[in-house]
């Protein structure tokens, strides 16, 4: 008789992949939804400043909860301690996958409950330097989209791992690889979101609430992510940090100048 197998398992087989191959599909969506919620042109049918409008303090504080909940969710489950603990439940081939998942269930939360307060704090009206303004906003889904397929676009999103069992291989071990943007960046990943976040010529209150806490999750994200890549590759990466900026360019060096680049 043959034994029945638990929910995991049965993600973990053949004939259930298919929820798992649209874990890309919601990444790409999650991405086209928060560009639209911030830009606000053409008009989505829900924008950081739309929807009823409440009392500024309380909109504040819930609006702070909905950001911590979104950085608690990926600064947690993207631990290496929290990893081991997750693969004790779930298959180690859908644990990025499951990653995403609540990644986009964050997300869905922070733009259902978001409270928008639309008082303005700045206004570009002159044409030309609204549109630079927005073409900066344009230019930072294009370096975070870039910087994804630099790296392993289908491995981020939790394809890769999944297929490889499918096909009964084994996932490579990480390599320390530094492709381009990342030759003087060390996360082009969050400069491009940085970008996106604070480039509009209209910022409002709600706005710029959502501005800082993303870029305070992302500077307290980006120590917690590099201690976990220190572990991993040691003074490889130590090298890497002293000859690469975190987020910002400001000198004409690269990591790709050491011996130590792996292009």
């Amino acid at each position: 008789m043959q034994k029945k197998r638990t929910l995991w398992e049965k993600i973990d087989g053949r004939s259930s992949c298919g929820p798992l191959r649209h874990c890309r599909l919601r990444c790409h969506a999650r991405r086209l939804a928060l560009s639209h919620w911030l830009h606000r042109e053409p008009a989505p049918p829900k924008s950081i400043d739309s929807g009823a409008i409440g009392p500024v303090l309380a909109s504040i504080v819930i609006d702070v909860l909905l950001i911590g909940v979104f950085a608690i969710q990926h600064s947690v489950m993207a631990r290496q301690g929290f990893k081991r603990w997750w693969t004790r439940i779930v298959p180690a081939s859908v644990e990025r996958s499951t990653y995403v998942l609540f990644a986009s269930f964050a997300l869905l939360l922070l733009y259902w409950q978001w409270q928008p307060i639309p008082t303005p704090v700045w206004t570009v009206n002159h044409p030309v330097a609204a549109g630079a303004i927005d073409a900066v906003f344009w230019l930072g889904w294009v370096v975070l989209v870039v910087s994804t397929f630099l790296l392993n676009h289908f491995e981020l999103f939790g394809l890769s791992q999944v297929f490889m069992h499918l096909f009964g291989k084994q996932p490579p071990e990480a390599k320390f690889r530094t492709p381009l943007l990342y030759r003087y960046v060390r996360h082009p990943i969050y400069l491009g979101i940085l970008l996106a976040v604070w480039a509009t010529p209209a910022m409002t209150v709600g706005h710029l609430v959502y501005s800082l806490g993303i870029t305070a999750y992302i500077l307290i994200g980006i120590q917690l992510e590099e201690h976990d890549l220190i572990q991993q590759f040691g003074n490889r990466y130590r090298r890497y940090r002293r000859h690469a900026a975190m987020l910002v360019p400001l000198s004409c060096r690269s990591f790709a100048a050491s011996q130590d680049a792996d292009i």
